[in-house]
């Protein structure tokens, strides 16, 4: 099965991220989580550690191999590379190229025909500001598939377009993009 990386970012659907390593492992997948500080405020990292049965990564400077350097390494190891959540502000950074922690700098280390995945989650204001559809568009060129956000009430009690979307919709996206690897 495949090897997934999953970055976790710092919105309040960061906890949906366990349910998504869950299945991904109960599918046979191997999970490596990459966490944001912001994400380890809404979601501890031995939490998805036990889930995924794989140390999760929280810092760029630690380098826990003398040999290796960990980030450039662990984009060498997947198969496809997902953020669930995608704040405004990773999604801001992926976008231009800032590699100032673990997920932006194994994202920016990720060989070119690694798919990519990105599910925004964040209030509607801040999904429809034209920044933040500018960076979408660009993660695209890039080669990111974006996977929409649904509407829905949100935590922060507006309704509207920016919820994670469902997670049967986040494990059909990340199967057909490894159905077309082995294309």
């Amino acid at each position: 099965m495949a090897r997934i990386t999953l970055a976790v970012t710092g919105s309040i659907a960061s906890y949906k991220a366990a349910d998504l390593v869950s299945n991904l492992k109960k599918q046979g997948h191997s999970v490596t989580v990459l966490m944001t500080q912001a994400a380890t405020a809404f979601i501890q990292p031995l939490t998805l550690q036990v889930l995924s049965q794989n140390t999760v990564h929280l810092d760029v400077m630690q380098e826990p191999y003398p040999d290796k350097v960990n980030h450039i390494e662990l984009g060498k190891e997947t198969d496809l590379f997902i953020v669930v959540p995608a704040t405004a502000n990773t999604i801001a950074k992926l976008a231009q190229g800032l590699a100032d922690n673990m997920v932006t700098s194994t994202a920016l280390a990720l060989p070119h025909y690694i798919p990519k995945l990105v599910a925004p989650a964040m209030n509607t204001k801040m999904y429809d500001h034209p920044a933040t559809q500018t960076n979408l568009k660009t993660l695209e060129t890039y080669g990111y598939s974006i996977i929409a956000p649904k509407e829905s009430l949100l935590a922060c009690g507006d309704v509207g377009r920016g919820a994670l979307a469902d997670l049967d919709t986040i494990l059909q996206q990340i199967k057909e993009k490894l159905h077309e690897q082995t294309l």
